[in-house]
């Protein structure tokens, strides 16, 4: 040898002769068992293999072994001596190093010559350890050759993917360039010949051999460094020159016209100018035509024989192999279906074996687009050819001929399915196309993977010490991935912890319970905003609540209280929490209960730091779970209780051996029945909901578990409903495509104007019973199938009207703006019975994502008050006037826009051909925030040009009058309007240029106006909220209670600070918000409704329940409102009374002034109970009970003086006011009830008992 690489490249082939041969090396307890004969037989062996590792090395070497008895003693020397020990070798490997990165091409060095040094130089770095690669080696040679290759250089960095070359294509690629370089040069022609003769005998023989080695050498060297050069010539060797000779058919020089093989083509590369024998397309794509014999060890012991040739590597073609007996791809990315438990093992002829990973299915299409699959395929990482098993085949039943014109594949139904001819070196290979949807879906199918999304996310450490402990049933081992998971990144990145100190830990269950409050932005599905968490100290078990508002935090705490003191039979001793508002409440309820409250200092959140850590920990896992499968924020909420149930069944380091499940249950949770959160999900529809052409399942989303029933609970976008059900199917690698637009409208949702009573979520428990599916409904329900085509109509109407109106035009968003979107909006006019008057559907703006000062400036626009409405019906009971009512269709889409808008087209009206487009808005649409303001100002704009005066103390009053005295009166309120007045010509021109301007419609006499019932009948002008105040009684379950004759309990006092236990806040205010608007036809309530909305911050029990009386008040007078006479004489009268710190906490007054009728002439007369107060309005003294009035509060002095007013004195039993003031006896109540006017409708005779009492009252004042 001539050095110690060739040594160490010699002694690394003969390691695999040697083994190869059989030669083994016999031990002690070898030869004592064995007998002569073997023993024998083993001494010649080991002294052959001696004799030939002395034989291959040289004389200095060979003194270095003469010594050893043994091949085995000698092979030790030989290692040692030349591969050296770690620190030789990496002193060896600088040394390597440093001449690869100085090595560069000589000048007159060929290509050849320059790929042998690269070669060997790359070998001895490998064999020293190195781990360098190929496209490193092609990039190093581009950089180093010579000048006189820097345009073929260039060439290939333009035409060619370097990062995907390898040696053996540039090498192929520069010598073809190099020889035709040496064809061109002015030099001798013995120097053209040898650059030919050099590629030429550098043949595919020679190149297949260097592939050879290259690619199954022991020690992984790149290439064969010796040269076979041959020197051999045609004939005898002598040539003539003919370099200057030019061909008149090529006009090429160097050939005659007869030796011209410019008509000549190449059957291999189809290219003219060589024979196939000579075809440089060989040197790029043969690499191994070696046979291999392999055979599958499964049950069956079959037998595979494979001969091909390996190409490039293509993952579309397969080759037909008549002795391989199963399917092979070493393509994971091709698999649609793996099942990766499968494991077997594929030996190869030369002994080596291949392990099967895997069988699985992979998706192909066909020519005529149809789906089929390639069943049963093992999946073989290490191999690097696709195998078609025609045995398989035909166990299949496919019928296959193989000619010497290709290879047909026919089925029995379908016929002709596929066709390959034969290839140049005698192979079938078939190009397959695959499903790209089916395709790389096994690669997420991982056991790793799956469990980590199935467990919301959870830590893969965690996951594989929870099966290795065996704490639950259902969960196979788990190997922790090198690979970051995305979602986790994103969810969970946080700052790095601070040093944590020991704790005290509870020893019984709910001996210590933790306790956080945890604000979300983005309003759930329900409407929620807030979760709140319970942790117990012992078990460290979690349950959580979701909610609404913050103040129904104490609902939830008694919910958790009598939930898990009944499951465990302990009782709740200490709570844990921060100094929140929300818990600050809980005091008077935990101290009658006997729980200890225990509240962190201020702003000391450290010290809830369980609480606060586990509520941290669930929102990483609700943003993981949400960022894994793309859903929107609003899922939050299932997202929460579902992370909660899985933590409860994953370990944490507070507890050993167990599982926080475990350790409150007893009971070893089961993983089984996991899903991943967010995948997609066919729930089953039941035979009673479904027709007979109906699909039997319907495509939903997994958003949890069932915490009542042992099912899932699935949510369809569709309808969005949440669906309860346990005949679900999954696919778990499957994600519900948010950004798809649908063209039909299958379900039209309604939205519901009426509030329901508010339903705090459950907390996690195990599901206990089958149940058949469950619709829980949404803030947008849906109408029956039979509503449908009202619904489109409506929507029909809606879009004409605003096509109409010019409200909008199709155009391209301009660079820089952003579209607002749109929905539907839908919801019933009823009428005064209930039934339902018309189906109105509102294309609706997203307003909330407008910016201030960015997409809108006013958005002030008045309506009309009730007290205002009010007047009306009095004025035009006293001069019997008719009012009537009108409706304008789409008001806010009238309004004038002043700023620049954009929309996106609305659902199920996209314009075909337009769909990326936008809508440029003229005017206004509902839901954009200026839109109020641009409709006010149009309307207002019209009244004015048309002779109306707007009031200036009521915007919403337009008035218009004539020199003759006839007069119309119009009262405004957004889109609703009535009108009056004393003659019925302008009555008529008013409604028909209304008609004219706008689009209206005429609903004739008033009778059902803001959810005020309406009877104008000749003895005047009845108004109730019957239909109102029944819903009231409805929505808080009193429709059946015990009525009462007063609203408020005579003497009643109620303080702030005491009155029992808190309760919902939430629906405290909804029923006193309730309450207000019913006065509106209710006088008789106003002083109760006013006391208990003193409370509203902080409800009590007795505030509850006066609340309730007065409902229990109105169940018994739900007919009565007010009556307004057209029999009584017009004149103004007013009551005035004052209560003076009633409520000692509050400290405040309580002023009336009450006025009953008008009159246009004469003073007004103020009735007053107090002759005090009457002796100093009329009276200038001063005295020290009136010095601290204020002397700008003696203007009734001057009031008097210029009589504008009379103040006269009433007895206490005949001030009216004294309804508004103070709670009265049940007698005296009643009959000021009757003073104001109160009484149910169609009783002529309340009406004379009406008239009379105001006259007697009237007259005793007087007197």
């Amino acid at each position: 040898m001539a050095s110690s690489s060739s040594t160490n490249q010699v002694l690394s082939v003969q390691t695999t002769i040697f083994k190869f041969n059989g030669f083994v090396e016999p031990t002690e307890e070898d030869k004592g068992k064995a007998d002569e004969k073997e023993v024998e037989k083993n001494r010649q062996l080991n002294e052959k293999a001696l004799f030939l590792i002395c034989q291959f090395v040289e004389l200095s070497v060979f003194e270095k072994i003469f010594h050893a008895k043994t091949a085995k003693e000698a092979w030790e020397i030989l290692l040692k001596t030349y591969e050296g020990a770690d620190p030789v070798r990496r002193t060896r490997l600088q040394g390597l190093k440093r001449q690869f990165e100085l090595m560069e091409q000589g000048k007159d060095e060929s290509i050849h010559d320059y790929f042998s040094r690269m070669d060997k130089l790359v070998n001895e770095m490998k064999s020293n350890g190195d781990d360098i690669n190929e496209k490193y080696v092609v990039e190093k040679i581009m950089r180093t050759l010579s000048t006189r290759f820097d345009y073929v250089v260039a060439a290939i960095e333009e035409g060619k993917n370097v990062t995907t070359m390898t040696l053996n294509d540039l090498q192929a690629s520069l010598e073809s360039r190099e020889m035709r370089m040496n064809e061109r040069s002015n030099g001798t022609f013995e120097q053209a010949l040898k650059a030919q003769t050099n590629v030429r005998n550098e043949g595919p023989v020679q190149r297949r051999s260097n592939y050879f080695q290259r690619g199954h050498s022991s020690k992984g060297t790149w290439r064969n460094s010796q040269t076979d050069l041959s020197q051999n010539t045609r004939g005898n060797g002598s040539f003539q020159n003919k370099s200057n000779i030019q061909c008149h058919k090529c006009q090429k020089y160097g050939h005659f016209q007869s030796e011209c093989r410019s008509h000549i083509q190449c059957l291999n590369c189809k290219k003219y100018g060589h024979y196939a024998r000579e075809c440089c397309a060989k040197l790029l794509n043969i690499r191994d035509s070696h046979a291999r014999v392999a055979e599958i060890e499964d049950d069956m012991k079959m037998v595979l024989t494979t001969c091909h040739v390996i190409a490039d590597k293509n993952d579309d073609q397969w080759l037909l192999d008549t002795g391989c007996s199963n399917h092979l791809s070493g393509n994971k990315e091709l698999f649609s279906n793996l099942d990766e438990s499968f494991r077997s093992i594929v030996k190869l002829g030369d002994n080596s074996k291949l392990q099967v990973l895997g069988k699985g299915k992979i998706a192909i299409r066909l020519k005529d687009g149809s789906l089929n699959y390639i069943s049963d395929v093992f999946y073989v990482p290490s191999i690097c050819q696709n195998l078609l098993s025609v045995g398989q085949l035909a166990e299949k039943g496919y019928d296959l001929n193989f000619n010497k014109s290709g290879c047909t594949i026919n089925d029995a139904e379908m016929g002709l399915i596929a066709k390959t001819s034969m290839s140049w070196n005698r192979l079938f290979p078939m190009n397959i196309k695959y499903d790209a949807d089916m395709c790389c879906k096994a690669i997420a199918i991982d056991d790793n993977w799956l469990w980590h999304m199935r467990l919301g996310h959870f830590n893969f450490e965690s996951i594989k010490f929870l099966a290795n402990k065996k704490w639950v049933t259902g969960l196979p081992v788990i190997q922790v991935p090198d690979k970051l998971c995305e979602a986790c990144v994103v969810g969970k990145k946080h700052r790095d912890p601070f040093p944590k100190g020991k704790a005290w830990r509870a020893t019984i269950p709910l001996e210590l319970v933790h306790s956080d409050l945890c604000y979300v932005e983005v309003p759930s599905n329900g409407g929620n905003k807030y979760f709140i968490t319970f942790i117990d100290d012992f078990s460290r078990k979690t349950w959580v609540y979701v909610l609404k508002n913050k103040s129904d935090a104490c609902d939830a705490l008694k919910r958790f209280m009598a939930y898990v003191e009944r499951r465990s039979g302990y009782t709740l001793k200490t709570l844990r929490t921060d100094r929140g508002t929300e818990y600050i409440v809980y005091d008077d309820f935990l101290r009658k209960h006997g729980v200890k409250h225990q509240m962190t200092t201020r702003y000391t959140p450290q010290q809830n730091g369980v609480a606060e850590r586990k509520n941290r920990t669930i929102m990483d896992n609700v943003r993981s779970m949400l960022h894994s499968k793309n859903l929107p924020k609003r899922f939050w909420g299932e997202a929460v209780t579902c992370a909660v149930y899985l933590l409860n069944r994953c370990p944490v380091k507070s507890i050993r051996d167990k599982t926080p499940q475990e350790a409150w249950s007893g009971q070893k949770p089961i993983l089984s029945n996991l899903k991943v959160f967010g995948c997609i999900a066919y729930a089953h529809v039941p035979d009673q909901l479904r027709k007979k052409l109906d699909d039997k399942a319907e495509k939903c989303i997994f958003v949890g578990y069932s915490e009542e029933t042992k099912a899932y609970k699935v949510y369809n976008p569709e309808t969005q409903k949440v669906v309860i059900s346990r005949d679900v199917t999954f696919d778990e690698n499957g994600s519900w495509d948010w950004s798809e637009k649908k063209k039909e409208l299958l379900h039209v949702p309604v939205t519901i104007n009426e509030e329901v009573d508010d339903k705090v979520d459950e907390p996690s428990t195990e599901p206990t019973q089958d149940s058949p599916p469950r619709r829980y409904p949404q803030r947008e329900r849906h109408p029956p199938p039979t509503n449908k085509d009202c619904w489109m109509k409506a929507m029909d109407e809606e879009i004409h009207a605003i096509e109409k109106n010019n409200t909008w035009e199709l155009t391209t968003l301009p660079e820089g703006k952003k579209p607002i979107g749109v929905k539907w909006v839908y919801k019933t006019k009823n009428n005064p019975k209930g039934e339902v008057d018309r189906f109105k559907a509102r294309l609706v703006a997203k307003g909330y994502k407008q910016k201030p000062g960015i997409d809108y400036f006013e958005v002030f626009a008045p309506v009309a008050r009730l007290d205002t409405v009010r007047m009306i019906l009095s004025l035009a009971t006293q001069n019997q006037w008719n009012i009537f009512q009108m409706d304008v269709k789409s008001a806010f889409l009238n309004g004038v826009l002043e700023e620049e808008v954009y929309v996106e087209q609305p659902p199920c009206y996209l314009q075909q051909g337009s769909e990326d487009k936008v809508y440029k808005l003229k005017k206004a649409l509902y839901g954009l925030k200026q839109a109020p303001r641009a409709w006010y100002t149009r309307i207002d704009t019209y009244f004015i040009n048309n002779g109306f005066h707007r009031s200036p103390y009521e915007h919403a009053l337009y008035v218009k009058a004539n020199k003759d005295g006839d007069v119309v009166i119009v009262c405004l309120y957004v889109d609703d309007l009535i009108f009056t007045g004393n003659n019925s010509r302008l009555l008529a021109e008013f409604k028909e240029n209304m008609c004219t301007q706008f689009e209206m419609t005429d609903m004739g006499l008033m009778s059902y106006f803001l959810g005020i019932e309406v009877k104008q009948t000749n003895d005047g002008i009845f108004i109730s909220q019957k239909k109102y105040a029944a819903d009231i009684l409805k929505k808080f379950k009193m429709e059946s209670c015990k009525p009462m004759l007063t609203p408020v309990e005579e003497r009643l006092k109620l303080e702030k600070e005491s009155g029992g236990d808190l309760v919902n806040s939430t629906n405290f205010r909804r029923l006193v918000g309730s309450l207000r608007y019913l006065t509106a036809t209710r006088p008789d309530i106003v002083y109760g409704v006013g006391l208990i909305s003193r409370f509203m911050d902080s409800p009590r029990q007795s505030h509850w329940q006066a609340a309730k009386r007065i409902l229990r008040y109105v169940k018994g007078t739900i007919d009565e409102g007010i009556f307004y006479s057209s029999s009584m004489k017009p004149e103004l009268i007013g009551y005035t009374d004052n209560d003076w710190a009633s409520e000692l906490k509050l400290e405040k007054a309580l002023r009336v002034m009450f006025f009953i009728s008008y009159q246009l002439d004469g003073p007004t007369k103020v009735f007053c109970d107090n002759k005090s107060t009457i002796a100093l309005t009329k009276n200038p003294v001063f005295h020290g009970r009136s010095k601290h009035i204020d002397i700008k509060h003696h203007y009734i002095r001057d009031l008097i003086r210029d009589k504008e007013i009379v103040v006269d004195y009433c007895a206490s039993e005949d001030q009216i006011a004294d309804i508004f003031t103070k709670p009265l006896k049940t007698n005296l109540f009643l009959k000021m009830k009757n003073l104001l006017g109160m009484m149910k409708p169609n009783l002529r005779e309340d009406v004379r008992n009406i008239n009379l009492a105001l006259k007697m009252s009237k007259r005793e004042s007087q007197d």
